[in-house]
């Protein structure tokens, strides 16, 4: 027979431990910044600031730590900096007005290739200008001619 040691932990003590760690509080990047500065400022010890927040001295020291890495990095220039939430609004909407100028590019395209398709297919002699991709006008007449082909009456 099998004799265990004393260090397998029970079912209960295991769910407490799951428990604790899902309840444990989560700190936003301004409260740890936060912290680190109190801390940085020594108005009150390391001790005190970290019984004062809930957190383990080694906690601190950690953020402390990434704190000041972050700040050389920064400072040296290893790091572009993160977008705040107007640059990336702005960057959203320009996604999606160009994501809409290539939607109406490939409409146009394809409007084309179909006009192009249907003349070619009924041997239709018809004056065409070259078309520039710049030309509005030329695409749009072009489009009008398509539909005009498409529904029967011809220019």
């Amino acid at each position: 027979m099998r004799q265990t040691t004393g260090t397998r932990k029970s079912p209960g003590e295991k769910l407490v431990k799951d428990i604790k760690r899902a309840t444990r509080k989560q700190y936003s990047s301004e409260e740890k910044i936060r912290i680190v500065l109190d801390g940085l400022r020594g108005e009150d010890s390391i001790a005190e600031l970290c019984r004062r927040e809930g957190i383990s001295q080694g906690i601190y020291y950690k953020w402390s730590k990434d704190f000041m890495e972050a700040g050389k990095k920064r400072l040296a220039g290893d790091t572009a900096r993160a977008a705040n939430t107007d640059e990336v609004k702005d960057l959203r909407r320009e996604a999606r007005d160009l994501k809409e100028v290539v939607a109406e590019q490939t409409l146009e395209l394809r409007l084309l290739v179909k006009a192009h398709r249907y003349q070619s297919s009924m041997h239709m002699n018809l004056e065409l200008s070259p078309v520039h991709p710049s030309d509005k006008k030329s695409c749009m007449r072009l489009i009008g001619l398509q539909m005009s082909l498409a529904s029967g009456t011809a220019p």
